[in-house]
């Protein structure tokens, strides 16, 4: 299970208990209102994630994007436009409204919950970019500005990935991140990523960085943890 709230805003009560069921299942917590007035008058902020229908009553999907664009509160929330219209011009609205995506209906829920995941790891605070600029561990040093690893003075020639996820690990010794977690965070833009990729990238970590290799500990069943000795 996640902890990510959403908001699912439709006309039509029928699909919006689809979009909750479905993606309740996908282990999200999801409320539903059938308009933007009604929408409006909740915790907004409280969301990760609208999903929001174009063509609604007095006020659209557009216009409700629109006024929570404008307010500080709930200028960051990414959304998505599910709607009947597909021109050119209105997804082009969309976009210009600050819009995450765009699904046109019909649509399947399998492609629903695929696009709600892209757009959640894409809009979460990017944690490597708020680490400390210099993480040593005996003698491993990892220089987050010069993007280099060192061990006894040497330099390690990592990949950008192999990077990241120690930076990652070593940042949080002692913490389990599952494999879904290190996806969100080191390949945060690429939909469409194996588990076995980061198996093999860890595998390889491991190699290069020696002695502190066995550092890189698998909890079966849970992910991996940078562990001190």
């Amino acid at each position: 299970m996640n902890n990510y709230r959403i908001l699912a805003v439709d006309d039509e009560e029928d699909l919006c208990e689809i979009l909750k069921f479905n993606l309740e299942n996908e282990g999200y917590e999801v409320d539903t209102a059938n308009s933007a007035e009604e929408a409006l008058q909740m915790d907004i902020a409280g969301y990760n994630l609208l999903l929001l229908d174009v063509m609604m009553g007095e006020i659209s999907g557009f216009k409700m994007a629109s006024l929570l664009k404008k307010d500080p509160k709930t200028a960051h929330i990414p959304i998505i436009f599910i709607t009947a219209k597909e021109t050119e011009n209105d997804t082009v609205t969309g976009f210009n409204l600050g819009a995450d995506d765009y699904i046109a209906k019909p649509f399947s829920l399998r492609e629903v919950a695929a696009r709600v995941k892209a757009v959640l790891r894409r809009s979460r605070p990017n944690e490597l970019a708020q680490a400390p600029t210099r993480i040593t561990y005996q003698t491993l040093v990892l220089d987050a500005t010069k993007k280099k690893v060192c061990i006894d003075e040497e330099e390690v020639p990592l990949t950008k990935k192999e990077f990241e996820i120690l930076q990652l690990l070593l940042q949080n010794q002692g913490r389990v991140f599952s494999r879904e977690d290190i996806l969100s965070r080191v390949w945060s833009d690429e939909v469409y990523v194996l588990d076995r990729t980061i198996d093999v990238n860890i595998t390889r970590l491991r190699k290069k960085i020696g002695k502190y290799g066995k550092c890189i500990v698998t909890r079966l069943g849970y992910g991996y943890c940078f562990e001190n000795e």
